[in-house]
C-alpha cells in the first residue's frame, strides 16, 4: 500500500556532477574570487581598524547624540549610551567592533547594489516580472544554504560572511526603493515633466526626494537583516559575538552563550533605534 501514500514518480538528480562542476568553475577563476576576497576582506579589516581606534567614550557620546537628535529626549540618548556601556561591561566590547565591522561592510555593499536594482525595477515593468521571482527566492531560501556557495567561492572568513549576508539582506531595500518610486504622486511627476525635467533630473531631484522614507525603511531592514546573520556566518569563520554564541553552543556554556547572545540583542536593538530615529526625522523633513 506504499504507492497510495509515497509519491510514484522520481527523478534522480546528479548532485555530485553538479557539485563538481560549481568547485570546477570555482578553481578556473580562483584568481577572479580571490581578488574580490582580497578586497572585501581588507573593507572589513578597514572599519574594523577605524572602529577599534575611537574611543570608547567618544563612541558612547556619539549614541548618546543620535539618541537624543532622532527622539528628540534625553532620557533616550541616557539609555542608549546605557545599554552599549553593557557591551563594554560584559568585556565585549573589541568583538562588538568585529560584528559591526561586517555588518557594516555587508550592508554597504548591498546599498551599493540593491539601490540601483531597485531604481531600475520602479522603472521597468519587464525588469519587475523578470526579478521579482530571484527576489522571493533569495528572501525564502533558508539562510544556511547561502554559506555554501560562499565558502566554495570564497573559503572560511569574514568575506564569505559579507557575500552571504549581502544575498540575504539586499531583498528590502530592492522592493521598498522600487515601491517608493512607483509610490510617488503621478501629479508631480508630470509637473516636473512640464518643466523639461530630464530623466536623471526627474529621478533624482523629484522621485527620490519624495520616495526617501520609504527607501530608508529599506535600509533600516536590511541593517536588521544583516544583524540576523551574525550569528549564522559564525559557522563559515566570521569573527566576532557570534563566533561566541557559536563556542558557548558547542561547549554547551549557557552563561557564555546568555552573554554574547543578550550582546547581539543589545547592538541590534540600538542599530534599530538610532536608524528609526534618524528615519523619522528624514520623514518629518520631507513632510515639510
Amino acid at each position: 500500500m506504499d504507492w497510495l501514500f509515497d509519491f510514484p514518480f522520481r527523478i534522480e538528480l546528479n548532485t555530485d556532477a553538479i557539485d563538481k562542476a560549481v568547485r570546477g568553475f570555482a578553481a578556473a577563476y580562483s584568481a577572479f574570487f580571490d581578488g574580490i576576497k582580497m578586497t572585501l576582506t581588507s573593507f572589513v579589516g578597514a572599519i574594523n581598524w577605524v572602529l577599534s581606534h575611537v574611543p570608547w567614550f567618544i563612541l558612547v557620546a556619539l549614541v548618546f547624540f543620535l539618541g537624543y537628535k532622532g527622539h528628540k529626549k534625553v532620557r533616550s540618548g541616557i539609555l542608549y549610551s546605557i545599554l552599549l556601556c553593557i557591551i563594554g561591561i560584559f568585556g565585549l566590547w573589541s568583538l562588538m567592533n568585529l560584528t559591526l565591522s561586517i555588518v557594516l561592510a555587508g550592508v554597504i555593499v548591498a546599498l551599493l547594489f540593491g539601490l540601483p536594482i531597485g531604481v531600475l525595477l520602479s522603472s521597468s515593468e519587464y525588469a519587475n516580472r523578470l526579478i521579482k521571482p530571484l527576489l522571493d527566492m533569495m528572501q525564502t531560501m533558508p539562510v544556511f544554504v547561502y554559506l555554501i556557495p560562499a565558502v566554495i567561492f570564497f573559503g572560511m572568513g569574514s568575506a564569505s560572511a559579507v557575500i552571504a549576508t549581502v544575498i540575504y539582506a539586499m531583498v528590502p531595500v530592492i522592493r521598498l526603493t522600487s515601491l517608493g518610486i512607483r509610490q510617488v504622486n503621478t501629479e508631480v511627476v508630470e509637473a516636473a515633466r512640464s518643466f523639461g525635467s530630464t530623466r536623471l533630473q526627474l529621478l533624482f531631484k523629484v522621485q527620490v526626494p519624495q520616495a526617501l522614507p520609504t527607501i530608508m525603511a529599506g535600509v533600516n531592514q536590511t541593517l536588521m537583516m544583516a544583524m540576523s546573520m551574525v550569528v549564522t556566518c559564525s559557522m563559515i569563520g566570521a569573527r566576532g559575538l557570534g563566533n561566541e554564541v557559536l563556542i558557548a553552543v558547542n561547549r554547551i556554556e549557557i552563561s557564555r552563550g546568555f552573554i554574547a547572545g543578550s550582546a547581539v540583542v543589545i547592538l541590534a536593538i540600538l542599530l534599530d533605534r538610532l536608524t528609526q530615529g534618524w528615519f523619522s526625522e528624514k520623514k518629518k523633513e520631507g513632510g515639510e
